[in-house]
């Protein structure tokens, strides 16, 4: 199991990397996962905007964009890019702590490494409810 944290573009220092480590790997375990080579890549905006147009031929901005390599049923291997200015703004539009809102994205990011999705308001809404229950682990660690 390795977890990675790296930059790109911008100067982001992600705070209790350790603990970040260990909670993404109950998340995980949670849903009968286990983790492989996860990769978090903290960027700006302009730098997540380009891997949207490159990759997936979208021209919009995004908070992140996560790439699944994984090979094994339950094994989750995957690069996650996460826009550190998407993430403040979108802390400032819904009044919340920017810690709250990173560990949101940190965590919808895993969740859709394991199969959940976004696109319907059903599965937004699951979605939604795990990522609650995900920060809520977060402050208990």
């Amino acid at each position: 199991m390795a977890i990675n944290f790296f930059t790109e573009d911008i100067k982001f220092d992600l705070s209790q990397k350790q603990k970040r480590k260990n909670w993404l790997k109950q998340i995980a375990q949670s849903e009968d996962f286990k983790l492989g080579e996860l990769n978090y890549i903290f960027c700006s905006d302009e730098y997540l905007y380009q891997i949207n147009v490159d990759y997936l031929n979208h021209h919009t901005y995004t908070d992140i964009i996560t790439f699944d390599n994984s090979e094994e049923e339950k094994v989750i291997e995957g690069d996650i890019f996460i826009s550190i200015d998407r993430v403040k703004e979108n802390a400032q539009k819904h009044k919340q702590e920017e810690s709250s809102e990173l560990s949101r994205v940190i965590s919808h990011g895993l969740f859709h490494l394991m199969g959940y999705k976004d696109k319907t308001k059903s599965d937004a809404e699951v979605m939604r409810s795990k990522e609650a229950l995900a920060i809520e682990l977060f402050k208990t660690l």
